[in-house]
């Protein structure tokens, strides 16, 4: 997997524009420190790999909403996968000598130093920058939209799928946000986590770099296998990953 280096520096996170939902505010500086994203969004034969390693699960569906055969048709080889909970996210990039990116480190490489609304700037979104809205209908080779590339040179920041981060979900942490590597909330009742970048579904106002959203993670600590253990997963949502420097 290529990775991008990500510089230390101050990401401006939150709400900028009028689009902006509540839970994207207040907007508020946070000094990261550096560290290199994967280029690309984890694709079906990077997860196969850790599958055949015996480390990592089969995805919980091996199709897409609109394909019966996908993550094992070689066709789709350099597609994204789908269908993982969190911790299957969490377990593949530890296998990778990685980790999951919180959700300020996923907002720096989508945004970069400034205050741009989309990975590519302000430029209003269509087919040329993203996989979005249901313009493709199903999900789209990585690497495909080479001019929505963000600042940093990442790709696929918005739409395809929308990517899983490390942070639990609250409402209203940004008003308690720590300014310096924040890694979100200890711990959630809910055990929401927080998920980036829109999807192949999702309309413009929701593939913003500031966009938020909450899905339930896997509790590691319940019943393998059981409902609680893997927590929600769709066809929409996969992930990739972060290494220190």
């Amino acid at each position: 997997m290529p990775q991008v280096y990500i510089p230390a520096g101050t990401l401006h996170m939150g709400g900028y524009d009028v689009r902006a939902a509540v839970d994207e505010f207040p907007a508020h500086d946070v000094r990261l420190d550096a560290f290199w994203m994967d280029q690309l969004e984890v694709t079906n034969a990077m997860y196969a790999l850790c599958v055949s390693a015996g480390a990592c699960e089969l995805p919980q569906n091996l199709g897409t909403a609109r394909k019966a055969e996908y993550f094992n048709a070689p066709e789709f080889k350099d597609y994204p996968v789908v269908y993982v909970t969190w911790g299957q996210a969490k377990t593949y990039c530890e296998w990778a000598n990685r980790r999951l990116p919180t959700e300020a480190e996923w907002e720096r490489a989508a945004r970069g130093d400034d205050l741009r609304t989309f990975p590519w700037g302000e430029d209003k979104p269509d087919w040329r920058f993203a996989n979005f809205n249901m313009l493709v209908t199903d999900t789209s080779r990585v690497g495909s939209y080479a001019l929505g590339a963000s600042p940093f040179g990442v790709l696929d920041m918005a739409g395809n799928v929308a990517e899983w981060t490390n942070d639990f979900y609250s409402f209203n942490y940004y008003s308690t946000s720590e300014s310096l590597n924040p890694l979100g909330p200890a711990s959630s009742s809910s055990l929401n986590r927080v998920v980036r970048g829109g999807s192949l579904g999702d309309a413009e106002i929701n593939i913003r770099v500031s966009k938020r959203s909450s899905v339930r993670g896997s509790n590691l600590s319940a019943v393998p296998g059981s409902e609680s253990y893997l927590g929600e997963f769709s066809p929409r949502i996969g992930f990739r990953c972060v290494e220190d420097e």
